[in-house]
């Protein structure tokens, strides 16, 4: 790579938008899309897609222009992103909603069931112990997206945060409104019931927070690169024995301990639903995985020891 000039195209149009002159030949990806920041301002670096192929992957931030394939002129192609938001802010504003959303439904607001005497009654115990749990879960995702987590992208579309809030939020009202209903009825089981469940939640929280923390020690030292995550000395973390993705596995088993503790159908669906696209997650980074290393453990299975 003799050659130091970068001609960037509009992935759509193939039109040019700029010719940069005078590239270093070890300039990276993300040293290109700050000098394309300074000819477009509007256009910052979280928001470019640089490709190679219009159709194609977006560059890394690290990838180093002279170890790509291009020609003696290399042609890159760019995508606006459209505004984005970072993910630490996402997670915050996501997991903030349904904590305090739940309350209003807890403390049985006037405007949410009326002033009827029979809604003023001490709820079942089982109300009490499933708020606890519910502000347990979205207050430790909150610690886990400022102390715990390392992003490798560090946005998303602003355009997505709508969507994602209307979920979280919206399932978190569902769910509050049946569970703290005052004429809602306590497990079958009673105590023996909401006591497993309650222990079961438990174990699956420490778990995922305990998957968490090991993925995060992964990139102690700021670095994107991804790597195999193994087993530690925690045993919560022995469940990478057999599956990629034990954090979502925990996440899920949360839901169904929380069901359980509930018996109440809109929990149910909304633990079908996380484990839906909590497999479709596990899946993708399970194949990605694959793809990357080839010395990756091959009994490993996405989500489910020896099944799914």
């Amino acid at each position: 790579f003799v050659s130091s000039q970068v001609e960037i195209l509009d992935w759509e149009t193939k039109k040019q938008l700029c010719f940069l002159d005078k590239v270093e030949p070890n300039a990276t990806i993300r040293e290109i899309r700050l000098m394309i920041h300074k000819l477009y301002p509007r256009w910052y670096p979280a928001r470019q897609s640089i490709k190679l192929d219009p159709k194609g992957k977006s560059l890394r931030d690290e990838e180093i222009l002279q170890h790509l394939p291009v020609g003696t002129t290399a042609t890159l192609y760019f995508k606006d992103l459209g505004p984005q938001i970072g993910w630490t802010t996402v997670f915050l504003i996501e997991y903030t909603g349904p904590l305090f959303i739940y309350f209003l439904f807890y403390f049985r607001m006037t405007f949410v069931y009326g002033l009827d005497e029979r809604f003023t009654s001490s709820p079942h115990p089982v109300v009490n112990l499933a708020c606890i749990c519910h502000s347990f879960h979205y207050i430790k995702r909150l610690i886990e997206t400022v102390f715990v987590h390392r992003f490798s992208r560090g946005t998303m579309p602003l355009r997505n945060i709508v969507k994602n809030c209307l979920y979280y939020w919206g399932f978190a009202a569902w769910l509050a409104y049946y569970i703290n209903h005052p004429l809602y009825t306590p497990p079958s089981y009673g105590k023996k019931q909401i006591n497993f469940a309650v222990i079961m939640f438990l174990l699956c929280e420490a778990g995922n927070f305990s998957i968490h923390v090991a993925l995060s020690d992964l990139r102690r030292n700021g670095s994107k690169t991804r790597k195999i995550p193994y087993p530690t000395k925690n045993p919560f973390t022995w469940l990478f024995f057999f599956v990629s993705c034990p954090n979502y596995t925990y996440e899920v088993g949360s839901w169904i301990s929380f069901t359980i503790m509930t018996q109440c159908v809109p929990v149910g669906l909304f633990t079908l639903l996380c484990f839906i696209q909590m497999t479709v997650w596990a899946k993708d980074k399970h194949c990605t995985y694959l793809r990357e290393f080839k010395d990756y453990p091959s009994h490993r299975m996405p989500i489910i020891p020896f099944l799914l």
